[in-house]
């Protein structure tokens, strides 16, 4: 211990004239990452080919790099939602908190009316007979046969993506039993409701949560036999007719409400799984 204190330790000196002779030298001859890698990784077998097949001729990113702050992203929605507002507004289009308070969705009294939305309902069929691709009724067959029913599993896909607005739903299952018969034209429908116009001319709001819903499609296309495609669909008038989809040769489906709860706008952009339902 004595001996280690007398010794004078110049805190001052160069370090690099200390080292001089082995000082790192970077040149191109030598560069330095391929000397810096081989001699880091030690346990491998054979280091320059690891240079050679991680390294060369890549990108290496230093230093991580800076993530945005969550005050920073929560700021930039808010202005995206912000100009979002303003558009829509520039453009007459109003949103939930705007519709209720404008009451968009309320009907008056003479509105509320099954015959006024048959046009509607009439309307959807067509809607669906171009989107599942139905036949045309053959007029030499009377009454539909096995041959005439298309394959549903094609139909499926299509359905779950389809608008409902103008079907003709009813309540099959529900857990109130004040809502079960229950059956209208859907005039609107949210995330986690339908509302329907019966045929005694009353509006009905129906949640779909725990419940079971059955919806009919035609069999049959009901468009005209010259409809072209690329022409926009036919609108019925309200004194064409006054029957159904009930009324004519139809398929029907059942539509289980908690597995359907999503607007009809992100069904069409949703993928769906296939997998079992167990309604108790």
């Amino acid at each position: 211990m004595a001996e280690l204190s007398k010794r004078t330790i110049d805190l001052y000196k160069d370090i690099a004239s200390s080292t001089k002779n082995n000082r790192l030298k970077l040149s191109s001859t030598s560069p330095f990452t391929p000397r810096f890698i081989t001699s880091s990784v030690s346990q491998s077998s054979d280091p320059a080919e690891i240079y050679a097949t991680r390294v060369h001729g890549r990108k290496m990113v230093l230093e991580n790099p800076v993530k945005e702050s969550r005050e920073k992203k929560e700021r930039l929605e808010r202005k995206a939602k912000h100009k979002a507002h303003k558009a829509r507004k520039r453009l007459g289009v109003v949103g939930k908190r705007e519709a209720r308070e404008k009451a968009v969705w309320k009907l008056d009294e003479h509105q509320a009316r099954f015959n006024i939305f048959l046009p509607l309902h009439h309307l959807w069929m067509g809607y669906m007979s171009e989107l599942l691709g139905l036949n045309q009724r053959s007029t030499s067959t009377g009454i539909p046969t096995i041959k005439d029913m298309p394959s549903t599993g094609s139909m499926h896909a299509k359905l779950l993506k389809a608008d409902l607005h103008g079907s003709l739903i009813s309540v099959r299952r529900c857990k109130n039993p004040c809502l079960l018969t229950l059956s209208g034209i859907v005039i609107h429908e949210s995330e986690n409701a339908f509302k329907i116009i019966t045929k005694e001319d009353r509006v009905k709001l129906v949640p779909k949560a725990n419940a079971v819903f059955a919806f009919a499609v035609p069999l049959f296309s009901t468009l005209p036999s010259n409809y072209d495609s690329s022409t926009s669909l036919p609108v019925p008038l309200a004194e064409e007719s006054k029957d159904t989809v009930l009324d004519r040769p139809h398929i029907e489906f059942e539509l289980y409400g908690n597995q359907f709860r999503f607007r009809s706008a992100d069904r069409a952009g949703r993928k769906f799984k296939h997998k079992e339902t167990m309604e108790l």
